[in-house]
């Protein structure tokens, strides 16, 4: 991925795209790209569903344009339907993306159009049939056009959501997934957000996206105001398991999530809390579809208040009651992060998250606060009070600080060896063949 300085700024000839989009970035008067396009026009075109958070007025409609044009000229087809559909909150700003779509594709025979709310239905329904590559839509219109079996979305070959957590907020979350479920599954996504906070939009992300790429460029400090988030310092596995025990019996909460990295560590955990007498059940990738669905019927039921699961399989899940998250490893980084305590605080709800940290996984934590900008308050279970009180001296990062690099091992002294006086005189000089004596075998 292309990386900036100030000494030599990027260009958007750098990014590869075509000579046509160039031509028209350069009459719109762009002089270098945004940091968001700079980082997100790479990966759109290396054919990547994308997360992105970017602030009103980074540059993002371009960011998410330039690459679906670039993609178009790229790969030309004879197939029907349209190709790239985006989808927006508001009419205006479904107008204002449709200037900039027929702007930046000036210079190329790709053509756009609009479907929004408060225009002749008959009219719109003509414009989609005439094959247009691009469409801008709001999801209401659009889904009113999807209900009489038009457009046909079968071809589509990237799916763009602007705006979403706006789309959320304004209620148009069933429609978006019904819109989404009429496309082409093996599309590209992208999702552009003004936050990873809501909720909502790590719960469309993770039901949308395939192996997304995170671009994280706006604050996230002021999110999750309504979690109350802590951490607990461990001296190791078993400490954890400790003080995991004694959370889940002494917390208020009516469901809890534990999160682990691996599959091995949830099954680990299963067996020692249910001889607790808590109700828990675990939630790992590796489990039948049958057998997950399973496991979160009997958390919405109530059977069991605990779920002990992996990142991987906490994705998409929805459960309301959910008001204590707990993870009994540190998360691999920041998104992963709000990933998992976006689970609890939904709405105007309250909840609260816990990280247990050893010293293994201190400069992890130390990386996700920074990461946040927020600082989480250390909590202290007497009873159950550790060795480990954290590093004795941090970075200005929050990194530990003094932690000695490996040390060579000494090598063991060269033995001198004594050269007898005769040997010495013949040091360099040529050794005589030996011949061969008549006992070798002949050549013959």
């Amino acid at each position: 991925m292309p990386t900036t300085s100030n000494e030599n700024p990027i260009s958007f000839a750098d990014l590869l795209l075509a000579d046509e989009l160039l031509k028209a970035i350069s009459q719109m008067g762009f002089n270098q790209p945004t940091p968001v396009q700079e980082q997100a026009i790479p990966a759109v075109i290396a054919g990547k569903d994308l997360l992105v958070s970017a602030e009103t007025g980074s540059g993002k409609t371009a960011a998410f344009v330039l690459p679906a044009l670039q993609f178009l000229l790229d790969h030309p087809t004879s197939l029907f339907g349209t190709r790239v559909l985006i989808l927006t909150p508001t009419r205006e700003l479904a107008s204002q993306i449709l200037g900039q779509c027929h702007a930046l594709a000036e210079f190329t025979d790709i053509k756009a159009s609009l479907v929004i709310g408060g225009e002749d239905f008959k009219q719109q329904k003509s414009s989609i049939r005439r094959n247009v590559e691009i469409l801008i839509a709001t999801p209401g219109r659009l889904l009113e056009l999807l209900e009489q079996e038009s457009p046909d979305f079968l071809h589509l070959q990237m799916l763009i959501l602007d705006e979403a957590d706006r789309m959320l907020d304004m209620g148009f979350s069933d429609a978006v997934m019904s819109i989404a479920s009429h496309c082409n599954p093996k599309r590209q996504t992208l999702l552009f957000s003004a936050t990873l906070t809501h909720y909502g939009v790590i719960k469309m992300a993770d039901k949308l996206l395939n192996n997304h790429q995170t671009i994280a460029l706006n604050s996230l400090h002021d999110g999750h105001s309504n979690i109350q988030q802590s951490l607990m310092l461990a001296d190791d596995f078993e400490h954890k398991q400790k003080l995991l025990a004694w959370l889940l019996q002494n917390e208020d909460y009516e469901k809890a999530l534990v999160f682990t990295n691996t599959r091995i560590k949830t099954e680990e955990l299963e067996n020692p809390l249910r001889a607790l007498g808590l109700r828990v059940a675990v939630l790992h990738g590796e489990m039948e579809q049958r057998d997950r669905k399973r496991t979160m019927g009997l958390l919405h039921n109530g059977t069991v208040a605990i779920i002990v699961a992996t990142d991987l399989a906490a994705r998409g899940l929805d459960v309301k009651g959910i008001n204590l998250v707990i993870n009994f490893d540190v998360p691999r980084n920041g998104i992963d992060y709000i990933h998992r305590i976006g689970r609890t605080g939904r709405a105007d709800a309250t909840g609260q998250a816990i990280t247990l940290v050893n010293h293994s996984e201190w400069n992890v934590i130390s990386g996700i606060q920074r990461f946040l900008k927020q600082q989480f308050a250390t909590r202290l279970i007497k009873e159950l009070a550790g060795s480990y009180k954290g590093p004795k001296k941090v970075k200005a990062s929050g990194k530990a600080a003094g932690v000695k690099s490996k040390v060579e091992p000494k090598k063991a002294p060269v033995k001198k060896v004594k050269i007898r006086e005769r040997d010495r005189k013949n040091i360099g000089k040529r050794r005589t063949p030996v011949s061969k004596t008549s006992s070798e075998p002949s050549s013959d």
